[in-house]
């Protein structure tokens, strides 16, 4: 890229990869660009389809005999909902939001274990450190349920 740029390419603000591409090898390089990017995307479509799938599949059994169909089915229903919706970028934000929630559960189910003498085997947590670990679980909590309506609101708007 500063190869590229140092002869002096103008890249396009909307597309600035695919510019570089453009100017180092012209029409040609445009086409590698899209055919590299496409197989990245394509890769990580299925890597995750096939990731979500197999916690999907766990609660039931009938699921897990179809996993194939499964897989196939989150697919295309998220390609629906992309196309759907149409905002990549927004798509991004709130799934990364809705990841925000996934440390004050897990935290909180740390937190839950950690009471229990059967899992512990006799070992007791501090209670400054349950108020603490409790404290971080609300204030997660409510910074997750905030990104979450905010980046929900951005979505549709």
């Amino acid at each position: 890229a500063v190869g590229v740029l140092s002869q002096g390419a103008q890249l396009n603000k909307d597309n600035p990869a695919s510019g570089i591409f453009l100017f180092a090898a012209g029409e040609f390089g445009l086409r590698v660009f899209g055919i590299v990017l496409w197989s990245a995307a394509i890769s990580s479509v299925v890597g995750a389809s096939y990731t979500s799938v197999s916690f999907i599949k766990t609660f039931h059994p009938i699921l897990q005999k179809q996993e194939r169909w499964c897989i196939s089915v989150f697919i295309i229903l998220t390609t629906v909902i992309f196309v759907w919706i149409g905002r990549p970028a927004q798509l991004l934000l709130f799934a990364g939001a809705i990841n925000g929630i996934i440390l004050p559960v897990a935290l909180s189910i740390m937190l839950i274990a950690a009471t229990k003498n059967r899992i512990m085997k006799g070992y007791r947590h501090p209670i400054w450190l349950q108020v603490a670990g409790w404290l971080v679980v609300a204030a997660m909590s409510w910074m997750g349920i905030a990104i979450i309506e905010e980046t929900w609101r951005n979505l549709f708007a």
